[in-house]
């Protein structure tokens, strides 16, 4: 029989359910995520470092675990969803859910009421919460959980090459928790892209001449890295860029705008952008937690808002031969609408 285990929110609450992945217990700030499919990219995106993933989803684990669609480390704290599926069945199947969780150290809990979870954050926000086999009379170690030092944790140490034949450009993509899909759009554009720490300066990223620069993903509170922020200021109108997600925010940081935490953030693979200047609305997958305050961007345009909520979902920067996005255009997973964004982003290297 499957052992007992509970999810305790910060405010003690708590929900019973049974443990699978890893034993022992998690700690980490509590998000839940809409996507119906696309539970493999989640577990291996680094922007959810230090967080317990709640999944809408009532079924998980059905199709298994499949190494070719991981999109990096898995950095999840914990994992919280409904059912989870201990036979799959897929061809591509490699392993079960619950091995995988063992395997890289993650407590789990199943047989919770996730719908009951995702409404109490979508009403007092996101919260920290546990993941244990005894609940414990001292929350004090929940409550003062925080997320510090995110990107540093997760960016690479080393500098990677992933070439292609016959290279029409080289693309400098700055790695914050970069997403593998991104490399793989830029190859199939025929992009050499060189993956360098978040650490690199802007002297060493220019001495390597590229012809653009990508900002990708990453975890964490965007106002936290002031490094990063003075790099890309430094970078800024000396070569293309294009951001993604805290690629996105922290370009908006380097012109001076400001960035604030959402009350529960965009998490799925169903997220509306409304175009500001055109008629379409694109369906977008979306990770994030803070967004860019529209009323401070003083330098560029907002492209982009949430048909939702009205937030800020991207940002043109025509002076700076620049453009960031704060969805996913790589889609991984998710739709497939905005991947057009790539080939802007080449237009803009064949133009410079």
């Amino acid at each position: 029989m499957d052992k007992k285990a509970y999810l305790v929110l910060e405010d003690g609450t708590v929900f019973e359910g049974y443990a699978f992945g890893s034993d022992g217990t998690a700690v980490g700030e509590l998000v839940f995520t809409t996507g119906m499919c696309g539970y493999i990219e989640t577990l291996t995106d680094e922007s959810y470092w230090g967080q317990i993933v709640l999944q809408t989803f009532p079924l998980i684990g059905n199709y298994g675990i499949i190494p070719e669609d991981f999109e990096g480390e898995c950095c999840i704290k914990g994992y919280v969803v409904r059912e989870q599926c201990n036979h799959p069945s897929n061809f591509r199947c490699k392993g079960t859910l619950n091995d995988f969780l063992r395997e890289k150290g993650i407590p789990a809990i199943y047989g919770v009421d996730t719908r009951a979870i995702t409404k109490i954050i979508r009403e007092h926000g996101v919260m920290n919460a546990m993941i244990c086999d005894e609940i414990p009379s001292d929350l004090s170690k929940v409550k003062d959980y925080k997320i510090v030092k995110a990107v540093e944790s997760v960016t690479t140490r080393d500098t990677v090459i992933y070439p292609v034949e016959d290279p029409q450009f080289k693309v400098t993509l700055i790695d914050y928790g970069a997403k593998r899909n991104i490399i793989k759009e830029l190859n199939k554009r025929r992009c050499c892209v060189t993956v360098v720490s978040a650490t690199t300066s802007a002297e060493d990223i220019l001495r390597t001449n590229p012809d653009g620069i990508m900002l990708s993903n990453g975890p964490g509170d965007p106002a936290e890295n002031l490094f990063q922020i003075e790099v890309i200021r430094e970078l800024a109108g000396k070569k293309p860029i294009f951001g993604i997600c805290l690629g996105h925010q922290l370009l908006a940081l380097s012109m001076g705008a400001q960035t604030q935490k959402l009350k529960y953030g965009h998490r799925g693979v169903n997220q509306p952008v409304k175009e500001t200047k055109g008629p379409r609305t694109y369906i977008a997958s979306q990770n994030h937690g803070y967004a860019v305050v529209p009323e401070s961007v003083k330098m560029g345009e907002i492209s982009f808002i949430n048909a939702n909520d009205g937030t800020c979902e991207g940002i043109d920067y025509k002076d700076l031969n620049a453009f960031s996005v704060q969805f996913h255009p790589e889609a991984a997973s998710g739709p497939h609408d905005t991947s057009f964004l790539f080939d802007r982003f080449l237009k803009l290297m064949e133009e410079k």
